[in-house]
């Protein structure tokens, strides 16, 4: 199964160059929380951003670099969605962590979105497709979170896809 983890603007910007815009002490915990333990799919620039290997998840990274390569055991090099489609499949949750082309290419085989709402525009390059609120359903939405240290309004919500009868 996948899943989508992501943090967005208002105005759906979710980074800029290649970079997050924002510091949500906060959020990067939760993200912590949801995807140890758990395979992560990522595109290669946001493997390179994150500028080291995350403990106790595998990373799955999607380049069309056929030269891309890193040596690691908890590193697997795809370039293609047939490489992808045993996390698509999975009874485990496996979890989209961006950018912006793999948020794109990955969401129709997306069954739930774990969403960090900042409600606040930005200026970025990076953004996130619009939710269609027609094939996703709001399961929970935790709200009014800022405090001294995440010093940004925002909220968590999490969506499920609408199943077809």
């Amino acid at each position: 199964m996948l899943s989508i983890i992501v943090a967005k603007a208002k105005n759906n910007i979710i980074g800029k160059d290649n970079k997050l815009i924002w510091n949500l002490p906060a959020d990067l915990k939760r993200f912590k929380e949801i995807t140890t333990g758990h395979v992560i799919i990522m595109g290669r620039k946001t493997f390179e951003s994150l500028g080291r290997i995350l403990p106790n998840r595998k990373h799955v990274v999607f380049t069309q670099n056929p030269d891309f390569k890193v040596k690691n055991e908890n590193v697997e090099v795809v370039h293609s969605l047939l490489e992808i489609q045993q996390y698509i499949e999975s009874e485990e949750e496996c979890f989209v962590i961006g950018g912006a082309m793999i948020y794109n290419l990955l969401m129709p085989y997306v069954d739930k979105i774990y969403l960090t709402q900042i409600n606040k525009e930005f200026n970025g390059d990076a953004f996130f497709p619009r939710i269609d609120e027609t094939k996703w359903k709001e399961i929970e939405r935790i709200s009014n979170l800022k405090d001294d240290i995440n010093n940004l309004e925002f909220e968590y919500i999490t969506y499920e896809k609408i199943k077809k009868v």
